[in-house]
């Protein structure tokens, strides 16, 4: 099944995957991988929550993970620049739009086991229903990852520009909010 999302004035094609919860969103420049990350942090501000939000990101190096990253700071507010934090490991931004606190930028790209981080507080941010966790690189502390995390792995398209998004283990709420058409 295939669908399309309004962003702007561009349309993005989404189609389910073979797995009945899997999306896949093709976008062609690094300015609709940001508006879609706008869409996915606008869905995720209005879903309730226990713990914090976790997404995972995953994909070769330039496949667009920063800039995805950067389209979500900026639509929950954060207005200073948003870099990986691949040599700090961990960037916490204070939000102040909507109900969640902070959102924490983790880079897993240098680590080797995902001890190397528990001494950043990473157990306490997770169970931070205030808190949206974003982790480029998450396949390095998979185990340490909640089961209910939303994974998006990104891969290059056909053109220099293109990416294609898979979305993977959202909840119903979440699935409804990304599957309906948004003007953003």
């Amino acid at each position: 099944m295939r669908r399309a999302i309004l962003i702007g004035k561009k349309l993005l094609t989404m189609s389910r995957k073979e797995k009945k919860s899997a999306i896949r969103i093709e976008t062609r420049s690094s300015a609709e991988t940001q508006e879609m990350a706008k869409m996915l942090a606008e869905t995720i501000a209005a879903t309730s929550r226990r713990r914090a939000v976790v997404v995972g990101l995953q994909g070769e190096l330039g496949a667009g993970k920063t800039t995805f990253a950067q389209g979500f700071a900026r639509a929950l507010g954060v207005t200073e620049r948003v870099l990986s934090p691949t040599f700090v490991l961990m960037k916490i931004y204070p939000l102040k739009k909507g109900s969640f606190r902070r959102l924490v930028h983790i880079d897993c790209y240098r680590i080797t086991s995902p001890k190397d981080i528990t001494p950043l507080g990473l157990t306490e941010i997770l169970k931070d229903p205030e808190t949206i966790v974003l982790i480029e690189w998450p396949e390095r502390m998979r185990k340490t990852i909640p089961r209910d995390a939303l994974w998006l792995e990104f891969f290059h398209g056909a053109q220099p520009r293109e990416r294609r998004i898979t979305m993977e283990g959202f909840s119903k709420a979440l699935r409804s909010g990304l599957t309906r058409p948004h003007a953003l």
